[in-house]
């Protein structure tokens, strides 16, 4: 007996994936680091949104990205596949960051015989002298860290295209996208060593997650004590705060006879005050409860009951003076 199944035809498979080209965690990234003018514009024409939602399409295209892609297509300036129509929007961006994290500097030269040969035409470039300074990503209080970004301090003079050529050269880290703006530093009237340089800062997208080494925001109950203490033990930062804070005090309160003197009573600040005010409203009301006391002891023992014997037995309670 002979077993008939169905077979799949080569014609009716896709050849190509529909996953998003890139993971929810990253479009949510990209969104929130688009410039202000940008998020500015989506916002009058599409309405806000929320925090931690993302503006992309559903094959995780942005706005500007649609839009292109639809206006290349009016223009019939988007690829054709083999069937002679035009390739899917998210082909099309896929050939697009492939195009832009490119290797360049190189072209395929025929050769007679048929074959192919990689030919170098650009400048041979060694490892530049320039520092990339990876920092934490700015999150805000009570947000999740996104590991599809990484931040980065860089001289001015680096271009987009130096950071994505320099990641891939030396690291191996593909890039989706970078952002970066120029931070001045305060110009001074006086001329020297200023404490604050300018520098340039750059919001990589990543392909790959990456999380920043050791955060204590991530780390379990115990880890966290253990890394706190090593910290502490390694680099003394509660210890140094305490100097710097002692040190400030002292250059501020003054020396020998011209020092400023803490007198706490004398201290004008709304919280001491109310803090006072409690304490003789305590103080107080136990004074008048110790009298009314006495006085009941003596009238039921018969005494007589006069100012001057309850002032001789009675300790009024200590008034906080200024000094």
């Amino acid at each position: 007996m002979q077993a008939f199944g169905l077979r799949r035809l080569a014609c009716s498979l896709r050849q190509y994936s529909t996953a998003p080209a890139l993971p929810e965690a990253a479009q949510v990234a990209r969104t929130a680091s688009a410039p202000l003018a940008v998020r500015l514009r989506r916002r009058n024409k599409f309405g806000p949104l929320q925090t931690g939602q993302t503006d992309a399409d559903p094959s995780g295209l942005t706005p500007s990205e649609v839009a292109r892609y639809n206006r290349l297509k009016a223009l019939s300036k988007i690829p054709l596949d083999k069937a002679g129509e035009p390739i899917s929007a998210l082909q099309w961006i896929r050939s697009v960051n492939d195009r832009r994290s490119r290797i360049r500097g190189f072209a395929l030269e025929k050769q007679e015989d048929g074959s192919q040969l990689v030919k170098v035409v650009g400048q041979r470039v060694y490892l530049p002298n320039i520092e990339f300074k990876l920092v934490r990503n700015h999150t805000l209080a009570g947000e999740p860290y996104n590991p599809y970004e990484a931040t980065f301090r860089i001289p001015k003079s680096v271009t987009k295209t130096d950071i994505r050529s320099y990641l891939d050269a030396v690291y191996g880290v593909k890039t989706t996208y970078i952002r970066t703006d120029n931070y001045y530093s305060p110009e001074h009237r006086v001329k020297g060593k200023t404490p604050h340089r300018s520098y340039k800062r750059t919001v990589v997208g990543l392909v790959d997650p990456f999380y920043y080494p050791h955060r204590l925001e991530d780390m379990a109950p115990e880890k966290k004590e253990e890394r706190k203490k090593w910290m502490e033990t390694e680099f003394s930062i509660e210890a140094m705060d305490a100097l710097r804070r002692e040190e400030m005090l002292r250059q501020t309160i003054g020396h020998g006879s011209a020092a400023f003197r803490a007198t706490p009573g004398a201290q004008t600040r709304r919280s001491h005050i109310l803090k006072l005010v409690a304490e003789r409203k305590v103080n107080r009301e136990a004074l008048v409860s110790q009298v009314a006391a006495e006085i009941r002891e003596k009238r039921a023992n018969g005494e007589d009951v006069s100012y001057e014997a309850l002032a001789k037995s009675t300790k009024p309670a200590k008034e906080v003076t200024k000094s």
